[in-house]
């Protein structure tokens, strides 16, 4: 069976796509951010600092059970995660995790920020999701909004690419894509459209390398 890596910012869609490939192609799914949303959130609920390396590493030790936690999906969850992401050894204690799941038996579909380039560099097929800032605070904005909340799309907006800058330009494992990665935008795209173009090109991947 094959495994497959996703990658791309924050909102991008990458999440959703990840998803639906691992169900049309009937594999297990690990969403890598979870981990980092754990950590950032066990380093917030014991008080400590996101920003030190030493109370972030020392959060990595955090139960299983977290990653069912709904607080894990909040949007002030994602900027803790970017925030202790920054952290090599923080990247260092969650790498066996993550690349345990890749090489199980039967193959795997992950996402994240550094799949394709660290995680599972030998993947059989590889996306880059992306999609404009702008596109990205709008879909967070409308899903705060069905939630009820108020939230300011200025600050939303800001956030993001606050949060890019922190994932592109950190010395360990930044974000980008892998030179072999296949590149979908997703900014016009309804999420139905942006599901079965990633399909076709996962499968016209596989396909290809037989």
């Amino acid at each position: 069976m094959s495994v497959i890596a996703v990658d791309g910012p924050s909102a991008s869609g990458k999440g959703t796509i990840a998803r639906a490939l691992a169900s049309h192609f009937g594999l297990p799914y690990l969403d890598t951010g979870l981990l980092y949303r754990a950590v950032g959130l066990t380093v917030a609920r014991s008080g400590d600092n996101p920003d030190n390396q030493v109370d972030a590493l020392a959060a990595c030790d955090f139960p299983d059970i977290l990653l069912h936690d709904p607080e894990l999906r909040a949007e002030a969850t994602g900027g803790l995660a970017s925030r202790v992401s920054v952290h090599p050894e923080v990247r260092t204690a969650l790498l066996a995790r993550q690349c345990s799941f890749a090489v199980q038996d039967g193959g795997a579909v992950l996402d994240g920020r550094d799949i394709g380039t660290v995680i599972a560099p030998d993947a059989d097929a590889k996306l880059f999701i992306t999609a404009s800032a702008e596109a990205r605070a709008s879909r967070r904005f409308k899903e705060m909004i069905a939630q009820g909340d108020k939230p300011s799309f200025d600050n939303m907006l800001a956030d993001i690419i606050a949060r890019d800058a922190r994932d592109t330009n950190r010395a360990t494992a930044p974000l980008k894509p892998a030179e072999d990665a296949l590149l979908l935008d997703t900014s016009d795209l309804t999420i139905d459209a942006a599901v079965q173009r990633a399909i076709a090109l996962v499968s016209g991947k596989l396909e290809a390398a037989g």
